[in-house]
């Protein structure tokens, strides 16, 4: 894909804009990424296969599957950094670039969307996650949410099992209920055994559910069973944070959030408020496995609580 110099002055003029309101243009409760000097992002390319990489910038890993057919993505991270990307893109792919999916709702995985879509990508997204971005929820705080822009929105959504036939591999959309949002999406490669999940599987920091966009404890213990069933030994797991993960690496996430859940419920039986709950370091044997465990624990434990308190109630 070959821009004209109007096209590429355009596209210039949306990095910009998206530059100064990165932040405004994110829908309400989504997590943000610290205020940061998108300039200086560089964009990391991993090779997994001849035909399959990942790229990392600022936000959620980006996976791509490039072939005669086109590239497809995975995840747009957030509107700055269209241009690099794509600039990462042409590096191992001259095809056009042809379809984009949204594993979820937030802002360092959707931002790139109405740039993305501009150039003649079509997105791909559940239901769920389109809705938001056209009607996000209010703040944690009340303030009202503001929608996204409509050429972020995706074209193409679903709520059940869709099958993208592209480059010699079947590339399978698979709901994830009511996990890290309501709108998660699991998307395996099978010719390469790869699983890319978005955000309810991280390899650095503590689980993250965003409740107030439709996430549960529940729904990310079920996402996790469905992802370690597909996961055979040497599959590949691209978390959307973190290194790229094994099989084990899911069973033992799972694993240590049951074990903190139980923590967490045992303190609050007794009475315990969140502050008292946090001060009890409920993760504290945890702590020395979890890359940036210092900077997520207590998220962590504040969303154990609210969902063990409402359980108990």
């Amino acid at each position: 894909m070959i821009m004209s110099l109007s096209a590429r002055a355009l596209l210039a003029i949306l990095l910009l804009a998206a530059v100064v309101n990165v932040q405004a243009q994110q829908p309400a409760g989504v997590e943000r990424a610290p205020i940061s000097d998108f300039s200086k992002v560089e964009i990391k390319t991993t090779r997994l296969a001849d035909d399959f990489y990942t790229l990392e910038g600022q936000g959620g890993t980006i996976s791509v599957l490039t072939g005669p057919d086109g590239v497809l993505l995975v995840d747009s991270q957030f509107a700055p950094l269209t241009e690099k990307l794509v600039t990462a893109i042409r590096k191992i792919s001259d095809k056009p670039i042809r379809f984009l999916i949204n594993t979820h709702v937030h802002g360092d995985h959707t931002g790139g969307n109405e740039n993305f879509a501009k150039l003649g990508v079509l997105v791909f997204s559940r239901d769920q996650l389109r809705a938001r971005l056209e009607h996000p929820a209010p703040g944690p705080d009340g303030s009202p949410g503001k929608p996204a822009p409509p050429g972020a929105w995706p074209v193409v959504t679903y709520d059940g099992p869709v099958t993208i036939h592209v480059n010699g591999e079947d590339v399978h959309l698979i709901p994830i209920r009511n996990a890290h949002t309501d709108g998660d999406t699991l998307i395996s490669f099978p010719g390469h055994d790869i699983l890319a999940v978005g955000d309810y599987f991280r390899s650095t920091g503590y689980p993250y559910v965003d409740l107030n966009n439709g996430g549960s404890l529940a729904g990310l213990l079920a996402g996790l069973g469905e992802t370690i069933g597909r996961a055979g030994p040497t599959t590949k797991i691209i978390p959307g944070h973190g290194p790229i993960a094994d099989r084990a690496a899911l069973i033992a996430q799972r694993d240590m959030v049951l074990a903190v859940r139980d923590r967490v419920a045992t303190l609050v039986s007794q009475g315990k408020s969140i502050e008292e709950v946090i001060a009890a370091r409920p993760t504290a044997s945890f702590d020395a496995r979890v890359a940036q465990s210092e900077e997520t624990a207590e998220r962590f434990i504040r969303w154990l609580y609210a969902e063990v308190k409402v359980a108990q109630h």
